[in-house]
Order: structure tokens, then sequence, then C-alpha cells
């Protein structure tokens, strides 16, 4: 079976590496938006499934199509991308002494099968930070392809979290474990 990772992130194409099982990446366009009334994991899980759906129709028998998404939760509100650094520098502050969720669904897709989908979520608890940790962090880092405005592997995560309870690799985007032991429903 070839695997497919439907992702362009960086982070999603190391930890699918760091498995050792052999994949090709590709880059896949799809609507993003999702209903309004989503709440917390339903968000990631409709618009990991709206990346599948996408591309679908491409899939040759043998093949099997990963795709994920990544969204911050912080008292019943999403914290997407930030668009600039004045949003991120936002979001940071608003994280900043708080314990939040991070929920990444992958799902799953071969040709002429109905989807999985998996969905697993982290709590993070970030310390108090000052605002020139706040800023100086995203001037040298610039997250702003994070959910939340942060990575849990770069210097805030080092200096700013205090608890992670739940998976590490969720936090960077790909819950690494579920998705393994999801993968060995495939073998063939």
């Amino acid at each position: 079976m070839e695997i497919i990772l439907g992702s362009q992130s960086p982070r999603r194409r190391e930890l699918m590496a760091g498995l050792d099982l052999p994949f090709t990446a590709i880059t896949i366009d799809a609507d993003e938006s999702y209903p309004a009334d989503l709440q917390a994991g339903d968000i990631p899980y409709y618009i990991s499934r709206a990346k599948a759906r996408a591309y679908e129709n491409q899939l040759l028998p043998d093949q099997l199509l990963i795709t994920a998404d990544t969204i911050v939760w912080l008292d019943g509100h999403m914290l997407g991308k930030p668009h600039d650094e004045a949003e991120a520098i936002t979001m940071l502050k608003q994280l900043s002494g708080k314990t939040h969720q991070v929920y990444t669904a992958v799902t799953f897709a071969q040709k002429g099968k109905e989807l999985e989908t998996i969905v697993d979520k982290t709590d993070v608890t970030f310390a108090e930070l000052s605002e020139e940790e706040i800023v100086s962090y995203v001037r040298h880092y610039h997250p702003l392809d994070k959910a939340g405005a942060y990575g849990v592997q770069e210097w805030i995560g080092y200096m700013g979290i205090e608890k992670i309870e739940g998976s590490f690799y969720n936090v960077m985007g790909l819950p690494v474990q579920k998705l393994y032991t999801e993968l060995l429903n495939y073998e063939e």
C-alpha cells in the first residue's frame, strides 16, 4: 500500500518520516471553511475530511491518503493561524497563564471506501508570559503558519509550557502513535 500524506506542513512531514514508513507528500488545495456551529474537535474533523474529499477521486486502488488538521481551542473559541504579527501577539497573550486544548483530526482515505477519521486532544498549560517574551518569540520565530501562533518544539515551548497532558506530537500537528496504530489496520 502506497501512503500519501496530503499536507504541506513541514512538521507533519517530519513526524510522518519519524515512523520510518515510506510515503509521498503532496499539497492539497481544499476549502478549509466549516459550519459556524461546530465546536472543538468537530472543527478539525470536518476540515481533515474536506481535505481528503478534495483529493480522493485521484486515488489509485493501492493508495492510502492521510490528511490532517489541527486547531487550538481556548475558552470556547478556536485560535487558528494568525494573519500577522499583531494577531500572533494577541493570541499568545490570550494563552498566557492558561490551559488550552489542541485538537488534531487525521483522516484516512482509500478509493471506493468510507473515510475513517480519528481525533486526538491534548491539554497544554502555559506559564505567565511577559509581553517582551511574546514579542521576541513572534519576531524571531514568525509563527504565522501555526495554529494558536506557537510551535511547541520552539523556544516558547521550552520556556513557556508548564504542562502537557496527552500527546506532545499531537500539539506539533500529528498524533503519530494513534496514527501508527490506525495504520496497522491497513496492512496487507
